[in-house]
C-alpha cells in the first residue's frame, strides 16, 4: 500500500520544507479510485483545506490492504484507513451520532480537553456531548487549536452535511443553520487552519442540498464519486467471485461479461446483492433476471423518479409516418453498429395531439438495444428538493450509458431560463438540463427525445443544434394510403376483424380528419356496443334462398359492419379545431426536413405560416 499523504508544513508556522525530486502524487496509484488522486491533487497544493464528496457516496470503494490485496469498503473506512491513514486525529461527525472518533485513544483525549473546556466556559459537555452543530463546532473549534498548536494532524468529516449546512435561500436560513455555515466558511481560510495539517470533509449525496455559498465559496473543493464504470464494475465482480467462480456459473446463464454489458448504472453494493443471491440463495440468474433486477433497483435509487420504457413493439407496429420510422431506424442501425458519433445529441418530436408521438419512441424504444427510461415528474414544492432529484437523475443517466431518455409534455417539464415566482427553482433546472444535454461527450451516449404538441413553448436553448437537434414532425394521415394503412393497425391493436372493404367510407376518404386515437376510440367504442347487445337498428336484408327474411345473425358481441358505421355516424372527435391546427403549424415551423411534412405545407412560405399562428394564438 502506498504511504498516506502527509503534510509538508511544520507545526510551528514556518515555511513549507522543500519538496522532493518525486510528486506526492505518485504515492496515489491506479489502485486508488480517480477522485481520491483529485482529491490528493488539489489537497497538496496547500492551499486548499474543506472538500465536498457528493454522489455516490454510500457504496464501496476499493482499495489494497496492507498485504497487498485488492479490497472493497465503504467510505468512512476507506478515509480513515488510507486518505487519512497519516492523521494523528480523524473526528467524525453527523446529527444523530454527534462527535465520534476513529479510535479510542483519540477519544480520550477529546474528554481530557472537554473537561478543561467545561471549567472555562462553565458547560457541562464531559456528561454529555453536544448534538447540534453550533455549539459543536465552537467546541470543536477550541480542541481544534489546542492540538493544531501542538503540531498534531487533524481530519474532520461531517456526513450527512445537508441536514448541517442545507440549502435555503438567504433570508429563510435558521440561525442554528447560519452559525453552522459561518463556522465552516471559517475554517476554510483560517491561516491556523491552512498553515497546518486539517482537512474538512463534507459527504452529501446531492451537491444541490448543501447550502449554495458554501458550495460556490473558492476555498471549498467539490469533488464527485461517480457510479463505477464497466472496468471498476468488472473488477469487482472479479473480486467477488475469486475461488467461487464455479458456483456463480452452476446457477447463472449470463457470463460476467454479458453482466457488465447489462448492469451499466448499477453501483458495488447492488452488484454484490445480485451475486450474493445467487451464490447464498441459489437464484437462477437469467438475462431476464438481470434486467429486471437492475430495473428495480435502478428505479428505487432515482426514487421512483425514473422510469424504464419496457415494450415488444416494433416501430414495425407504427402506422405511417414512413419518413419518421426510416429516420429511427436508421439511428437504431448506427447504434447497433457501434457509431455514436453520428447520432444527434438529441430529438425534438413534435405534432398535435393524437398523432402517436409517444408510441413512435416507445416503439422506437423495442429496436434500438439500449435501455431507454422515462423521465417523470421530479418537480416538488420543497424548497432545494427539486434540484437535488434533478442531480440524482442525471448521475444515474450518465452511470447508465449508452441510454435514452424520453420526456413527454416536455414544454411544461424542462421549464424555462426565464421563469420567475419559484425563486429561481425553474431557472436552474433548466440551466443543468441545457448544460447536460449538450456536453459534448453525451453524443450517442445518452439521446433525449423531446416530446411536446406545443414546440413553439419550449425556449430556443433546448430546440437549438448541439442540444435537441433533430426536429421530428407527425401529422394526421394526410392520404388514403396512410389512412389505410392507420385504420388496420388500429384493428389488429383492438382486436376489430372486419375486411376493409366493410370499413365505412368516411374513415377513409379524408373528408373527417381522424388521429390514431380517435379510430382507436372509435372502434372501442364499436366493440362495447357489440358486447352490450344494443345493436343499431338495420333494414330487412334481401330474402334467403330457403324464403327465410330474417338476416343472418352474428355472433355475441361481435363487431359487425353495422355497428361501425353507426359508431362512426354518431362520433363525436373531442377535439379543438384551432388548438389542433395551431398544434399542426408549430409542428410545421419546427420540423428540420421537408420530407415529414404533408405535401400541402412543403411549399408553403414560412411567414405565411408564422402569420397564421400569431393569428390562432390570439383567438386563443
Amino acid at each position: 500500500m502506498p504511504d498516506r499523504p502527509s503534510s509538508d508544513t511544520s507545526s510551528s508556522g514556518q515555511e513549507p520544507r522543500q519538496p522532493s525530486a518525486s510528486s506526492p502524487l505518485d504515492q496515489f496509484g491506479d489502485d486508488y479510485p480517480g477522485w481520491a488522486r483529485e482529491f490528493a491533487r488539489k489537497y497538496f497544493t496547500k492551499t486548499l483545506n474543506q472538500f465536498v464528496l457528493y454522489g455516490n457516496v454510500r457504496d464501496l470503494v476499493g482499495t489494497v490492504t496492507t498485504d497487498g490485496d485488492r479490497a472493497y469498503v465503504p467510505l468512512r473506512q476507506f478515509l480513515t484507513d488510507d486518505l487519512f491513514a497519516a492523521r494523528d486525529l480523524v473526528v467524525f461527525y453527523d446529527r444523530s451520532s454527534g462527535i465520534h472518533f476513529a479510535d479510542q485513544r483519540s477519544r480520550q483525549d477529546f474528554s481530557r480537553a472537554v473537561s478543561g473546556y467545561d471549567s472555562i466556559y462553565g458547560t457541562s459537555y464531559a456528561q454529555k456531548l453536544p448534538k447540534e452543530p453550533p455549539q459543536v463546532f465552537a467546541l470543536l473549534e477550541n480542541y481544534f487549536r489546542l492540538r493544531l498548536n501542538d503540531g498534531r494532524r487533524i481530519a474532520f468529516i461531517v456526513d450527512y452535511a445537508e441536514t448541517v449546512v442545507p440549502m435555503a435561500e438567504a433570508s429563510m436560513t435558521s440561525t442554528e443553520d447560519r452559525r453552522a455555515l459561518v463556522f465552516l466558511q471559517r475554517w476554510s481560510h483560517d491561516p491556523l487552519f491552512l498553515r497546518n495539517d486539517f482537512t474538512t470533509c463534507l459527504i452529501a449525496e446531492n451537491l444541490s442540498d448543501l447550502n449554495q455559498r458554501l458550495v460556490q465559496s473558492p476555498w471549498v473543493v467539490e469533488i464527485e464519486l461517480t457510479r463505477p464504470q464497466s472496468a471498476e464494475r468488472h473488477a469487482f465482480v472479479d473480486w467477488y467471485l475469486e475461488g467461487r467462480t464455479d458456483a456463480f456459473t452452476q446457477h447463472a446463464s449470463v457470463s460476467v461479461d454479458q453482466m457488465m454489458q447489462n448492469s451499466a448504472g448499477l453501483n458495488l453494493i447492488q452488484l454484490r446483492t445480485i451475486l450474493a443471491d445467487v451464490l447464498e440463495n441459489r437464484i437462477e440468474l437469467t438475462y431476464e433476471v438481470l434486467s429486471e433486477l437492475k430495473k428495480e433497483m435502478i428505479e428505487e435509487a432515482a426514487y421512483g423518479l425514473l422510469e424504464f420504457v419496457e415494450t415488444d413493439y416494433s416501430l414495425d407496429m407504427v402506422a405511417g409516418h414512413r419518413e419518421a420510422k426510416q429516420h429511427l431506424r436508421d439511428a437504431a442501425q448506427a447504434l447497433r453498429n457501434n457509431r455514436p458519433d453520428v447520432m444527434p445529441m438529441g430529438y425534438l418530436v413534435s405534432g398535435p395531439v393524437g398523432t402517436g408521438k409517444t408510441f413512435l419512441i416507445t416503439c422506437f424504444a423495442g429496436e434500438i438495444g439500449i435501455p431507454m427510461v422515462k423521465l417523470k415528474n421530479f418537480r416538488s414544492q420543497w424548497q432545494g428538493v427539486t434540484e437535488g432529484n434533478l442531480e440524482k437523475i442525471l448521475g444515474l443517466l450518465s452511470a447508465m450509458t449508452p441510454v435514452a431518455v424520453m420526456i413527454d409534455e416536455a414544454d411544461a417539464a424542462l421549464g424555462n431560463r426565464d421563469a420567475q415566482g419559484d425563486s429561481g427553482v425553474s431557472a436552474r433546472v433548466f440551466g443543468k438540463i441545457a448544460a447536460f444535454m449538450s456536453n459534448p461527450s453525451h453524443r450517442g451516449r445518452i439521446i433525449f427525445f423531446l416530446l411536446t404538441a406545443r414546440p413553439d413553448l419550449m425556449p430556443v436553448d433546448l430546440k437549438r443544434q448541439g442540444r435537441a437537434e433533430e426536429h421530428l414532425a407527425l401529422f394526421y394521415p394526410s392520404t388514403r394510403e396512410d389512412r389505410e394503412e392507420l385504420l388496420e393497425v388500429m384493428m389488429r391493436r383492438t382486436g376489430v376483424d372486419l375486411p376493409l372493404e366493410e370499413m365505412p367510407e368516411i374513415l377513409l376518404n379524408g373528408e373527417r380528419t381522424l388521429s390514431g386515437a380517435d379510430m382507436e376510440a372509435l372502434l372501442t367504442r364499436a366493440k362495447f356496443m357489440a358486447a352490450s347487445g344494443h345493436h343499431p337498428t338495420k333494414p330487412a336484408a334481401p330474402p334467403r334462398s330457403n324464403g327465410s327474411s330474417t338476416p343472418p345473425s352474428a355472433p355475441p358481441g361481435e363487431v359487425t359492419p353495422a355497428i361501425v358505421e353507426h359508431v362512426v355516424d354518431d362520433f363525436i372527435p373531442p377535439t379543438y379545431p384551432i388548438e389542433v391546427e395551431l398544434q399542426t403549424l408549430a409542428a410545421v415551423l419546427e420540423c428540420t426536413s421537408r420530407a415529414l411534412l404533408p405535401e400541402r405545407y412543403r411549399h408553403m412560405d414560412r411567414e405565411t405560416i408564422i402569420r397564421q399562428v400569431e393569428e390562432l394564438k390570439a383567438l386563443l
